[in-house]
């Protein structure tokens, strides 16, 4: 394998699907060693900064328990945690905190917030979720739908709904680079970003991946092998946008009826939080406002035996981890 250390991970466009299997297979060796109960303090001494601008449940608890595992030390900043853009620039930031940490991770807005980080950082960086790009999610995605058929080439994988947000980007992105055969199923303008879908067709022509855009959810899913679905409308974006994308994307939820429509042992994949029902206080919001009692999927999906989705978010644990080893060690 190569060596990845010093490369900061801000988008997956910048790694060979070659890079991305490597990252894959240390990520899969370090689950076993983890549910094993195998030592693997392999960064010992070492410290990481982690930036929240948005909150977060999974992203926030693989770093923290990832680096703990690895040996390392965690300083959390939240929202209200650092100058970060405020009193002070991102550049001067990134250039303080890489003269204290081995590797800095940052998750909020635009793209360019965590580009220009690593502009100025003399250590790794790792984009945790931005507008644009969930570079850390995918590796999980990928990682799941591995160990369920154990091959990734060739296989297609249909996403639901809002293509255009950093899920789909993100998808398209991973699918292209492993030879995979990504299919957007959603109406027209939420297609994704045309010249992104432009270079994802030139990777595709060199992997053998394909790139399938279609307003027709069951031509769509057909002999789809991973079904993937994300929530209408995503953090930071104004409630009132809830209406205008239930009008939009419900005939794309996915339902039992969409699942049947794929290949008998599909899996049915989610990058979490997901309003599957009125359990929590937007979903019952929802509900209150607009009569819903689910969203993007069904309960009965969520649920279902094809549900893969807590096996995925336990690998954003062990796929954070071999980035963050990968990339110090």
């Amino acid at each position: 394998m190569g060596s990845l250390k010093g490369r900061d991970f801000l988008k997956l466009l910048d790694y060979t699907p070659e890079e991305i299997e490597q990252l894959l297979s240390v990520a899969i060796g370090l689950k076993k060693k983890k549910h094993n109960g195998e030592p693997h303090r392999y960064l010992e001494g070492k410290q990481i900064a982690i930036i929240f601008e948005k909150d977060s449940t999974r992203t926030r608890c693989a770093f923290e328990v990832g680096a703990k595992d690895l040996g390392m030390e965690v300083t959390y900043l939240g929202p209200t945690g650092s100058q970060l853009g405020k009193k002070e620039t991102i550049a001067d930031t990134a250039r303080v905190l890489a003269s204290m940490y081995d590797g800095i991770e940052y998750r909020g807005f635009e793209q360019s917030i965590v580009q220009e980080l690593a502009d100025y950082s003399k250590v790794p960086v790792w984009n945790g979720l931005t507008n644009e790009f969930h570079p850390t999610q995918m590796l999980a995605d990928v990682m799941t739908i591995k160990e369920e058929f154990g091959d990734l080439k060739g296989r297609k994988l249909v996403f639901c709904g809002d293509a255009r947000n950093n899920v789909g980007n993100s998808l398209m992105v991973v699918c292209s680079k492993l030879g995979m055969h990504f299919t957007c199923c959603a109406p027209r303008e939420l297609f994704p970003d045309k010249a992104l879908v432009e270079d994802c067709v030139d990777i595709c022509a060199e992997t053998g991946g394909t790139i399938t855009l279609t307003e027709d959810i069951m031509e769509g899913t057909k002999d789809a092998d991973a079904i993937y679905t994300d929530v209408w409308v995503s953090m930071g974006e104004p409630m009132e946008l809830w209406q205008e994308r239930i009008n939009l994307l419900q005939p794309y939820q996915v339902n039992m009826e969409v699942m049947n429509n794929a290949k008998p042992n599909a899996i049915f994949l989610h990058c979490l939080p997901s309003f599957h029902n009125i359990g929590t206080t937007i979903g019952k919001d929802i509900y209150d406002k607009f009569g819903l009692k689910e969203m993007e999927v069904t309960d009965e999906v969520f649920e279902s035996s094809h549900s893969r989705v807590f096996e995925e978010a336990e690998n954003r644990l062990h796929t954070i981890k071999a980035v963050m080893l990968e990339t110090l060690r």
